[in-house]
């Protein structure tokens, strides 16, 4: 059974966090573990030491008066912690998710996660903050695909029924990792899966993708290739677009066979710009 890990935080992607779980355990036949990481990291925090700032008269004062604010905050920053993750299990429940747990750390999420067991990891593209400026979780992204060796599935904004699903192969370490858990631990909903590459037809590019084609058949998705000509991040994209693709899965952060395929670079420009849900291997 796949342990699923769901990270949280009350942004505008927690919803369909919540919904992108409850659809991976439908087709994992796996438990959600919902954690709510609180940063040690205060934005707009008032300096830790004033001390040297203040008169000495005021000094003893002013600094209990601190202690109690922060302690205030803290407590606060806990109960709204635990009612986010309330809501989302009530959001999953009305899903038909029933094996759920719930988790609030503190910490920062990329070594939060790395500590942690669990064999998938959802979490939104951008966190708590303002919409869509890079904050939380959205900072911590990259980080977290980089440091963790387990697939994370980076919901969308808005959950849709996932039936087409758009695979970059390029036949690195990253892709082959991709194939393995596809094949091994197949979806219940076979998805219909466009194994895409850039290269020539009759390269060894394309023969890669024919073969990583034929097992995803093998295990039972409606499988097909597409070989591509361009630059990585173009053809990808236009591959979504055009083919009305419900997910994108590919290799995160390494080193490619071949360079115009999936390097870092891309991977960045990818989260960044696909408004699909990605499904990323490293």
């Amino acid at each position: 059974m796949t342990h699923i890990l769901a990270l949280i935080d009350g942004s505008v992607y927690t919803h369909s966090v919540c919904d992108h779980a409850a659809w991976a355990a439908r087709q994992y036949g796996g438990d959600v573990e919902l954690l709510h990481v609180l940063s040690q990291k205060k934005s707009g925090s008032l300096p830790s030491d004033l001390s040297g700032a203040i008169g000495l008269g005021a000094r003893s004062t002013l600094l209990a008066d601190l202690a109690s604010h922060d302690a205030a905050t803290a407590r606060l920053a806990k109960e709204r912690g635990r009612a986010i993750l309330d809501a989302a299990q009530s959001r999953l429940e009305e899903k038909g998710v029933t094996d759920i747990s719930l988790a609030l750390r503190h910490g920062e999420i990329a070594e939060t996660l790395t500590k942690r067991a669990g064999d998938l990891i959802i979490m939104g593209k951008r966190g708590e903050g303002a919409d869509f400026d890079r904050l939380h979780l959205g900072s911590n992204l990259e980080r977290v695909v980089r440091s963790v060796n387990r697939p994370v599935l980076v919901a969308s904004r808005a959950f849709k029924p996932i039936e087409t699903a758009v695979f970059a192969f390029d036949d690195g370490v990253s892709a082959r990792k991709a194939l393995v858990s596809l094949t091994t631990n197949p979806m219940t909903d076979r998805l219909k899966i466009i194994v895409l590459t850039i290269g020539t037809e009759g390269s060894e590019h394309a023969s890669a993708a024919q073969k990583a084609a034929d097992a995803l058949i093998a295990a039972g998705y409606a499988a097909e290739t597409r070989i591509r000509q361009g630059h990585a991040e173009k053809v990808i994209a236009e591959e979504v677009e055009s083919s009305g693709s419900d997910l994108l899965i590919m290799g995160a952060y390494g080193h490619s066979r071949i360079r115009s395929m999936i390097i870092g670079s891309t991977t960045t420009s990818m989260i960044r710009s696909c408004l699909i849900p990605l499904l990323l291997f490293r």
